[in-house]
């Protein structure tokens, strides 16, 4: 079914926007998807705060030749069914969602992608991207590191003296 060109153009102004601001977008085969598990996937991307979009693809590369960064970035990957998970928030997040709900309906198959500074990603780059802890993790991650000396002091405190010499010589080494 043809839509109208003012749909197009909406479409277009709409994908320039998200574009615009994603830090990250993964693109990934559907076909035999149901409509049942799009929606269940979409579920999912906006608890993550990712956003799923279904468009034609020459939609996206008209919106990306709109943008400067993506201007020269390469787009020949972009063919057959794609949805697209766009993050304006979290680099890893649209990796993750992605991989995640891949590993439970073979049907998704993670094609590429592409990050804020218009370069491509393979298949292989964004499954790694999958694979690395979210920013909140890695926040998290370092606070525990930066608390561990409090942690040590405070638990050697509460051991008396014995345990104070410990928690010292356990980070004089």
């Amino acid at each position: 079914m043809a839509i109208s060109k003012d749909k197009k153009n909406t479409l277009v102004a709409d994908l320039t926007e998200l574009l615009t601001g994603a830090k990250t977008t993964v693109y990934a085969k559907y076909q035999g998807l149901t409509v049942a598990e799009l929606q269940e996937l979409r579920k999912a991307a906006r608890e993550a705060g990712v956003k799923i979009k279904v468009v034609k693809n020459r939609l996206v590369r008209v919106a990306m030749g709109q943008i400067a960064v993506y201007k020269d970035t390469d787009t020949t990957g972009l063919t057959g069914q794609l949805l697209y998970a766009i993050s304006d928030e979290d680099e890893v997040a649209p990796a993750k969602v992605l991989a995640s709900f891949a590993k439970t309906h073979k049907a998704l198959s993670i094609a590429g992608g592409f990050n804020d500074l218009g370069n491509t990603l393979s298949e292989t780059e964004v499954k790694t991207l999958a694979e690395m802890p979210t920013k909140d993790e890695l926040i998290a991650g370092v606070v525990a590191q930066l608390l561990s000396p409090v942690t040590d002091s405070i638990s050697g405190l509460s051991g008396g003296l014995s345990g104070i010499v410990s928690g010292l010589e356990a980070h004089a080494n």
